[in-house]
């Protein structure tokens, strides 16, 4: 379970991206993030991967403070970000290099079957197209079992049929573990494809507006007549937390 209580985050320059937020995702769960630009989302990323620290407030997993990245932490970015010196399987390896030899080459095999590259482990990531290095990220990520798993825009980058193939793919991948799972995204398709809860957040400073649970059946079907309607009900939503009305107080979270 990840625990988000009461965290605020001030930059030096006085900003301040986050205020007063309050989040728990339940182990297993898949939640997306979405808002409009200086809402905090990436800020909340950071915060969660231990990358940076809360001005106050407090971030943990399993009853457990984050203050630095933890092994039961995986990050997927928007961009694959492969070492280029590496082979793939060795990309895929660089983070259970502490396993013996034996266990790291099944690992490593496994995950490279589960995103469909087993034939490109010897590799290049220049060799690669858009799509698969950014299966090789997941792979990467996804090898050692975290608890918990963060995607900041991992498919924005993408064209859209690659996009909805890896969407896809990555529900195929979490069923493996069931890890929890935080996406920040743009996309209130995506969103609403891949989560069992959306939270809509509000900019200037970053804060929960809403929380949505769409009682959608999987697998989700993006032409149905109920996925349809809650994408028109999530990007009104979206539009009122970006244009907010002149006057306009904290909006409290509701669980629609």
């Amino acid at each position: 379970m990840i625990e988000i209580s009461n965290v605020s985050k001030r930059y030096p320059n006085g900003r301040l991206a986050l205020s007063g937020l309050n989040l728990t995702v339940e182990k297993g769960e898949i939640l997306a993030i979405v808002g409009g630009s200086g809402c905090g989302k990436s800020t909340l990323l950071r915060l969660l991967a231990g990358l940076d620290r809360a001005t106050s407030g407090d971030v943990s997993l399993n009853g457990s403070a984050i203050a630095a990245p933890r092994a039961e932490i995986g990050l997927v970015f928007q961009e694959p970000r492969l070492m280029p010196w590496l082979k793939i399987e060795d990309n895929i390896a660089f983070g259970i290099l502490h396993l013996p030899a034996d266990e790291r080459r099944t690992r490593v095999g496994e995950a490279l079957e589960r995103v469909g590259l087993a034939e490109h482990a010897q590799h290049w990531p220049r060799e690669l197209s858009g799509g698969q290095a950014q299966r090789a990220a997941l792979a990467r990520a996804l090898v050692a079992r975290p608890e918990a798993l963060l995607l900041d825009e991992p498919f924005s980058a993408l064209d859209a049929l690659t996009r909805s193939d890896l969407q896809q793919h990555l529900l195929d991948l979490w069923a493996y573990d069931q890890p929890t799972m935080i996406l920040v995204t743009h996309d209130i398709e995506e969103a609403l494809f891949l989560a069992d809860r959306v939270v809509v957040m509000q900019p200037n400073p970053g804060r929960v507006r809403a929380e949505f649970r769409p009682p959608l059946a999987r697998p989700r079907d993006r032409l149905d007549g109920a996925f349809h309607d809650w994408k028109h009900k999530l990007l009104a939503e979206l539009g009122h937390a970006n244009r907010p009305l002149a006057g306009e107080e904290h909006f409290p979270a509701a669980a629609i």
